[in-house]
């Protein structure tokens, strides 16, 4: 993790300009990225396809979730009775470290010293793993592409699909290397066909499920007035973490709550279709509170913040808090499909990452952060394809603005910013602007002799992959003054 005491984990990769710049030289990282994309945004068209209400699903998300937000203390101190008066725990949660610190204490509270974890964002978010490895617990990813990623001691590139910078070969080559370490070793004979990767994830993780006391699940959804947690996989290892282990223990964002049991019946609709191209997930688990002799008999729900109350303060930024991570607005983005996860340096990759981390950590207070904002061509590709119609391209704009606004005044200006003076000082006088035009008709000419379309000294990183249009030999000001209409 990076020095910075920040709200998200960073994962330790330079700011995006410079990360995207190695990820964009490496090719087989590009071929993966396309491969997989391409085939998630293709099935994904056909899914969505397949109902003629879907823009009146998209939208009926959108109008719960902006419910959600309008009374959001209302709607959480509902849940916590709920959830409380079906015999569970709920916790309040301030910050990573007060989340980080609810955890430890309880799996402390049962003796253990390992836990299995569902794939979730919001444990990433806060570094659960790396608390709970610092206080001698061993946290094991259960989900596939998370064990890979683990086991590789790797970072997680995608939201839905962790593991999606990754091919077949070199998941097997991982396997084969690092699961000997940990548990169960894989098969010496063991190939690169899926089948046989999944059974020997299967087999490794097996004894874990068996073993465990305590698992670690996020939540997809939670309704305030049932207090019903819903978790969706397309695994099974969610449903096992679920059911095996005497203590379960929920950490989810604030913003993940709906008002009620009912609008599941929309989201989980939007979300397998988004996320999966699946007319429904596999396993859609919902619980609630615990049940005497069946599960898990201690239920403990992490109410986390970190950053989201400050996100719901702006009202042009707080839609950020809308998604549901289906990681949709992923595929579609051409700029993380040539990039990939990795760059964007939060566990929050793509578009929906450029909007929502500088919310979180906040803006001005991270130059990782500060930079996300930017990774983007502002296609809107991203908004037709949110299930629940976030306008990232819009709130793109406003946090550049922010970025531009938090940056005022500081000792040494950006080259944004001086570049904009010099326009300024330029445009300012009709005198200056007919030197400039001079200035720019010979640079012109000079670079036709020297047959280049560059610009010189610090300008030449953006004339390395673009042409300078050549200025024209006669300004309009100047063919004005010659045929005589002055």
């Amino acid at each position: 993790m990076s020095d910075e005491k920040v709200n998200v984990v960073w994962l330790g990769s330079p700011t995006f300009p410079n990360a995207a710049h190695d990820a964009l030289r490496d090719g087989q990282l590009r071929r993966n990225l396309k491969h997989a994309t391409t085939t998630i945004r293709d099935k994904r068209l056909r899914a969505v396809a397949e109902l003629d209400d879907w823009e009146t699903l998209r939208l009926a998300g959108s109008q719960i979730k902006d419910r959600v937000m309008r009374h959001l203390d209302e709607y959480l101190l509902r849940l916590e009775a709920s959830v409380t008066a079906a015999g569970g725990v709920v916790h309040w949660a301030e910050d990573a470290d007060a989340a980080n610190r609810i955890v430890i204490e309880l799996v402390r509270a049962k003796g253990a010293d390992e836990v299995v974890k569902i794939k979730s964002m919001a444990t990433q978010e806060i570094g659960l793993n790396e608390a709970l490895a610092a206080d001698g617990v061993t946290a094991t990813e259960t989900d596939l592409a998370e064990l890979i990623v683990q086991l590789a001691g790797d970072r997680p590139s995608h939201i839905l699909v962790p593991a999606i910078h990754r091919n077949r070969t070199e998941i097997r080559d991982i396997f084969r290397r690092e699961m000997g370490k940990y548990g169960v070793a894989a098969p010496d004979d063991l190939t690169d066909e899926p089948r046989v990767l999944a059974e020997a994830a299967r087999l490794h993780l097996r004894e874990k499920f068996l073993r465990a006391k305590v698992a670690v699940s996020g939540a997809n959804f939670a309704c305030a007035d049932t207090g019903t947690v819903a978790v969706v996989e397309s695994e099974g290892n969610g449903r096992m973490c679920l059911t095996l282990p005497e203590t379960l223990i929920t950490v989810m964002g604030i913003e993940k709550v709906l008002p009620a049991f009912a609008d599941l019946e929309v989201f989980l609709q939007l979300l397998p279709r988004s996320s999966t191209a699946e007319r429904m997930n596999p396993y859609t688990s919902l619980w609630t509170g615990v049940t005497p002799g069946d599960g898990p008999q201690e239920f403990h729900l992490i109410l986390l913040d970190n950053g989201r109350s400050a996100t719901l303060a702006d009202r042009q930024g707080r839609s950020a808090l809308h998604c549901i991570r289906c990681s949709a607005c992923l595929n579609v983005c051409p700029v993380y499909e040539r990039t990939g996860g990795r760059s964007y340096g939060s566990v929050y990759p793509g578009p929906i990452g450029a909007v929502l981390t500088p919310q979180l950590v906040g803006v001005g207070t991270s130059k990782h952060a500060d930079s996300l904002p930017f990774a983007s061509t502002l296609c809107g590709a991203c908004y037709d394809a949110c299930p629940v119609r976030i306008d990232i391209p819009e709130m793109l704009v406003h946090l550049r603005a922010k970025v531009v606004d938090a940056h005022r005044g500081e000792k040494l200006p950006a080259p944004e910013a001086l570049a904009m003076k010099a326009a300024r000082v330029v445009f300012g006088s009709p005198r200056r602007l007919a030197v400039a035009e001079r200035l720019g008709a010979l640079g012109g000419r000079i670079a036709g002799i020297r047959g280049g379309r560059w610009l010189p000294g610090p300008a030449k990183k953006w004339t390395a992959a673009r042409d300078v249009p050549v200025p024209p030999r006669e300004s309009f000001r100047t063919w004005w003054r010659k045929a005589g209409r002055r």
